[in-house]
């Protein structure tokens, strides 16, 4: 039996486990969440996930939300041996490391900054943006002589933060002029498994939602 995805595909957590699961090669069923029209909010899916969040994958009788936690758990289940996250505990404590930078710095600083602009139309924060700036040129110095975030293999962390980053293309924040960052952004593009349906089409999704909603 697939496993069950709730999902939003403009949501960047929601491409990173799809281009986890691509990565692993496994199918799962994709079920869209209509937030618009509050189908988070139903007692049905809150009785799936209290905190009423995508992605939500429900494997058998677990029930994982939170984006990291499911795909360390795809990898763990799914991946044994895989270098999206080493079993090593000394390589895996730095794709820790790079997971946790995304969901606590990156990632936060970017939706902190453009989310309240694109979906309460709030004017944009100079000094937010100047926290993102600051997030982005940490990463530069992550990337510093490393091909991928986390050392030399294409990992977990890689998927998350680029599934963020290319989030940015919808902004003004040009991520690109960050020499280490583009050529990371790039390599990343070509080497995940998968890209182009797992991530791409759901970053056109939200690149177009952004246009809309920046315009009214």
């Amino acid at each position: 039996m697939p496993m069950d995805l709730y999902y939003v595909p403009g949501s960047a957590p929601c491409r990173a486990v799809l281009l986890t699961a691509r990565a692993l090669n496994l199918n799962l069923n994709l079920k869209l969440v209509d937030l618009h029209h509050g189908e988070h909010l139903k007692p049905e899916f809150l009785k799936i996930n209290p905190q009423h969040t995508v992605p939500t994958l429900v494997d058998d009788d677990l029930i994982i939300y939170e984006s990291r936690a499911i795909m360390t758990y795809l990898v763990n289940k799914y991946g044994k041996g895989s270098n999206l996250y080493p079993e090593d505990p000394k390589a895996r404590a730095l794709v820790d490391m790079r997971l946790n930078y995304d969901l606590g710095t990156l990632y936060n600083r970017f939706a902190d900054y453009f989310y309240p602009h694109l979906f309460y139309g709030t004017p944009a924060d100079k000094d937010k943006l100047a926290k993102v700036e600051d997030a982005l040129k940490l990463l530069d110095a992550f990337l510093e002589g490393q091909k991928y975030v986390a050392g030399p293999n294409l990992t977990l962390a890689d998927l998350s933060i680029i599934a963020g980053v290319s989030s940015f293309e919808a902004s003004d924040i040009d991520f690109k002029k960050y020499a280490n960052v583009k050529r990371w952004y790039e390599t990343v593009k070509t080497t995940a498994p998968g890209y182009q349906e797992a991530n791409e089409k759901g970053l056109d999704a939200f690149k177009a939602l952004a246009e809309r909603m920046l315009k009214k």
